[in-house]
């Protein structure tokens, strides 16, 4: 389920509460007490549920950067060590060329 599905539910949600909570008003056979009792019963029943639905997206959304967080973390890691890697490399290769050019230069230089 993505943010956006969670989203949607919450509006949806809402609006339906408060077009049931009209519904009630408009048609109510009873004393204006009670349709207030029943109104604030389902208000506060919506409530809730919206708050269900809240802490379930928090959570999601939590656990997902967390998830994405620890992934960037090792990605990160494995990219220091392959370039630490790598320059040791690089490193030892141009020592070697370097021995390479000073024996040639040795080689070469006239001998007196």
């Amino acid at each position: 389920m993505s943010v956006k599905d969670n989203g949607g539910t919450v509006l949806a949600l809402l609006a339906g509460a408060a077009i049931g909570a009209g519904i009630g008003i408009l048609f109510a056979p009873e004393k204006g007490e009670k349709t207030r009792g029943k109104i604030k019963d389902k208000y506060d029943g919506s409530k809730d549920d919206l708050m269900n639905k809240f802490g379930e997206l928090s959570d999601t959304v939590k656990s997902k950067f967390s998830k994405t967080k620890v992934d960037l973390e090792k990605a990160f890691d494995n990219l220091v060590d392959n370039a630490d890697e790598k320059s040791e490399e690089v490193i030892a290769q141009l020592e070697r060329k370097l021995q390479e050019l000073k024996k040639a230069a040795h080689n070469a230089s006239p001998k007196m």
